[in-house]
C-alpha cells in the first residue's frame, strides 16, 4: 500500500525523473476546485498499486517544474517512466478513467 508523496522544484528530478519504478505526478493547487476532487482518486491509485510511485506537486510553489512539462491547466496528471513522459491527463475524472486514459 503506497501513500502520496509531495514533490517539489528542488526534489522533482531525484524523486520522479531517476525514480526506479514509474511516477504518477498529480499537479495541483489549492484553490483548485477540480483538484480536490482528483485528490481522492490520485490517493486511492497510489494505496491500489504497488508498481507505481505517486507524488503531488502544488503548481503555486513549484512554478519552473510545471512550466518545463506544459502544465498549463491543472488538475494535470502525468505518467513518468525511466524520466521521460509516458502519459498526460488533464482534467477530473473518475478512477477508472484515469486509469485507463494513463495506461496503468
Amino acid at each position: 500500500m503506497g501513500k502520496v508523496e509531495q514533490v517539489n522544484d528542488g526534489n522533482f528530478s531525484k524523486e520522479v525523473l531517476k525514480a526506479e519504478q514509474q511516477v504518477l505526478v498529480d499537479f495541483w493547487a489549492e484553490w483548485c476546485g477540480p483538484c480536490r476532487m482528483v485528490g481522492p482518486v490520485v490517493e486511492e491509485i497510489a494505496r491500489e498499486y504497488d508498481n507505481i510511485k505517486v507524488c503531488k506537486l502544488n503548481v503555486d510553489e513549484n512554478q519552473s517544474t510545471a512550466v518545463r512539462y506544459g502544465v498549463m491547466s491543472i488538475p494535470t496528471m502525468i505518467l513518468f517512466e525511466n524520466g521521460k513522459v509516458k502519459n498526460k491527463v488533464t482534467g477530473y475524472m473518475p478512477k477508472n478513467g484515469l486509469v485507463r486514459k494513463l495506461g496503468l
